[in-house]
């Protein structure tokens, strides 16, 4: 019958069919416009580029350009006041609810386009029919869910057109910034929600993200999985893609005890992973033989301890400060451990820019650490002298 549509599916049929399509949504938005368009992670195949086009046209009425250009901004401007969808700014629960009035307010606005739109299609096609009816595509796909599935078809058509707002515009722009873990301490609030990134494409590693915005693979532990690599990997085997980025490796060479430029250049690549290591090897331990020495009526200001001594410093609140404050006049080993931890930061902020005085510094640091008395900082920094650009040699 007419109502049932051409396909005549029953209801987990219909149910198997709409999980499909809002699937490759899903990979559409997270390959070609976000690890595609906006970071150049990778290379794709015009023919895969232009089905994602059309796809996204159809299900979303996303323009590329708008959508590289506002994601490009958010790095640019994360967690600032030019942020377009900070939760940190505009409070979680407004991004949760209008994430996507919050996209479309910032695509009108032309300095954000003409400043973070640039390498993005300007084709017959896009200028004459994705972008002059931006309307026409979501219009067409409900004509065609009708068509294929009857009434339930509006049904299909409405999850479809909700399946990024939500998904992307709310709980990843939203939940992403405010809770789950973070492997790295990069400058925003980024969190991974949760170590499988399967429901969202692998989006859910937004921390990973945020650390390593160029790297086509989101997942960085062996335990994490990122369902948009895999497809990533796949169209790579049909050489459909070319992957051009993806985190550094953090090498090390046993036995190595020399700090040289070479190690100076590694040190400065795996930061992220290094001051990871840090926070497990030198803060964790610290804070654990702290605690057990503590006199009872102070143990309760060694609460999160170890979260707090290692939390980027811009995303700390006063109160976080205060808390800081009063461990460290506890503990001198806290103090030493954590005015070392802020000096290793510092190193590369103000010496990046030049390897000799990097290299330098981080000499100065390694024999200050070295004296400190402190045995896990001292093999900390014995473990900073392995560091390599390269593998060693079998």
């Amino acid at each position: 019958m007419w109502y049932n549509g051409f396909l005549d599916l029953s209801a987990w049929q219909v149910l198997a069919a709409i999980l499909l399509m809002t699937h490759v949504t899903i990979v559409a938005v997270t390959v070609y416009l976000h690890r595609y368009s906006a970071h150049r992670a990778l290379e794709l195949h015009p023919a895969l580029k232009h089905f994602f086009r059309f796809w996204l046209w159809l299900t979303t009425g996303q323009n590329t350009r708008e959508w590289t250009a506002i994601h490009r901004k958010h790095h640019a401007k994360c967690e600032t006041v030019d942020d377009p969808h900070s939760p940190v700014i505009k409070g979680l629960s407004t991004v949760l609810r209008t994430g996507a009035e919050l996209y479309r307010a910032e695509a009108q606005n032309p300095e954000t386009l003409r400043i973070y739109g640039k390498n993005c299609p300007e084709d017959w096609i896009e200028r004459n029919v994705y972008s002059r009816f931006p309307i026409g595509g979501i219009v067409l796909m409900a004509i065609i869910d009708l068509a294929l599935f009857g009434v339930i078809g509006i049904t299909v058509w409405a999850v479809q057109m909700m399946w990024i707002p939500v998904w992307a515009a709310g709980v990843i722009n939203g939940l992403g910034h405010a809770v789950g873990y973070r492997n790295f301490e990069c400058r925003d609030a980024a969190t991974n929600l949760v170590p499988w990134g399967i429901l969202i494409g692998g989006e859910e590693l937004h921390n990973n993200h945020h650390t390593y915005p160029n790297s086509a693979k989101l997942s960085v532990k062996k335990w994490e999985f990122d369902l948009g690599w895999a497809w990533i990997q796949v169209f790579s085997f049909l050489r459909l893609a070319k992957v051009q980025r993806v985190a550094p490796i953090a090498h090390r060479v046993a036995g190595k005890g020399n700090l040289d430029m070479d190690t100076a250049m590694a040190i400065l690549n795996n930061r992220f992973q290094i001051m990871a290591q840090y926070r497990k090897l030198v803060i964790g331990p610290l804070v654990k033989q702290e605690l057990a020495k503590a006199d009872a009526s102070v143990r309760h200001q060694f609460h999160r301890a170890k979260r707090l001594l290692s939390r980027e410093t811009s995303l700390l609140e006063d109160k976080h400060h205060a808390r800081i404050q009063v461990m460290l006049e506890q503990s001198q080993a806290l103090k030493v451990i954590y005015e070392k931890r802020l000096a290793l930061q510092q190193i590369w902020v103000k010496t990046s820019a030049n390897g000799h005085d990097m290299l330098e510094a981080m000499k100065v640091w390694v024999h200050e650490a070295e004296a400190s008395g402190i045995q896990s900082l001292r093999d900390f920094a014995e473990q900073l002298k392995t560091y390599s650009l390269r593998p060693a040699l079998a």
